[in-house]
């Protein structure tokens, strides 16, 4: 069965060159160029990935980014935009973009990202994860420590369900920065340390230790009674 893919994109000749590509790469392809018939066309329609360009008539991309999350959170979402800076890629991952493609691109590597999108939305598990007093709901994409929300970063809680995937298993920071989606020019080794940092003091009160595995990485697991937290 051939993958659903939604496109929305306002430039009609670089939709219908997307579209053509797309389908040639085995993708079944819905295109708009309307934000807000992209939104409704996504809330009551089912598809495997979305490619959503940011400057879209009527509703802009991040605004129909924003909706689609409440409603469908286990949706992977690829932005591509022509803005190109710091800012606008931090506003679009925080928005809950999978991924992020700035204009010009090649295809090759638009379609290498939508594979490892997809590949990851099969591989991670859907249900609510809990690991002592640590519970992780993927889909609603929220995390509880004693019944407690935790107030976490976009970045803090895709951290944490890397981690969560991974229970009693080593991962290396450049797994993590690999599944933030992002090249290592931005989120680099040391954003990661800071993350982890910020992710291991919220979750002291929970029973369970981020510990770090000298020249290998981080391993989540139960904490010990008596045994001091890891420092970073």
């Amino acid at each position: 069965m051939a993958t659903r893919l939604f496109l929305a994109e306002d430039d009609l000749i670089l939709a219908d060159a997307l579209k053509t590509s797309l389908c040639q790469a085995d993708f079944q392809v819905d295109c708009v160029n309307d934000g807000a018939l992209a939104l409704q066309i996504l809330l009551h329609n089912d598809y495997d990935v979305v490619v959503l360009d940011i400057g879209l008539p009527n509703m802009d991309g991040l605004s129909v980014l924003r909706n689609v999350r409440q409603h469908k959170p286990s949706l992977p979402i690829l932005i591509l935009t022509a803005l190109d800076g710091l800012e606008d890629r931090v506003a679009g991952l925080d928005a809950g973009a999978d991924d992020y493609i700035a204009k010009p691109f090649e295809f090759a590597e638009l379609e290498a990202r939508l594979r490892a999108l997809l590949r990851r939305s099969q591989i991670l598990p859907q249900s609510v994860q809990q690991l002592g007093n640590l519970r992780l709901d993927r889909a609603g994409q929220r995390a509880w420590c004693n019944d407690t929300p935790l107030d976490l970063s976009a970045r803090e809680l895709t951290v944490l369900e890397i981690l969560m995937g991974n229970i009693d298993r080593v991962v290396t920071k450049e797994q993590i920065v690999a599944e933030l989606g992002s090249d290592n020019a931005e989120v680099g080794l040391n954003a990661i340390e800071v993350y982890v940092h910020r992710l291991r003091k919220k979750l002291e009160p929970c029973g369970v230790v981020i510990r770090t595995i000298r020249g290998l990485g981080y391993l989540l697991e139960k904490q010990q009674a008596g045994a001091p937290g890891a420092a970073l």
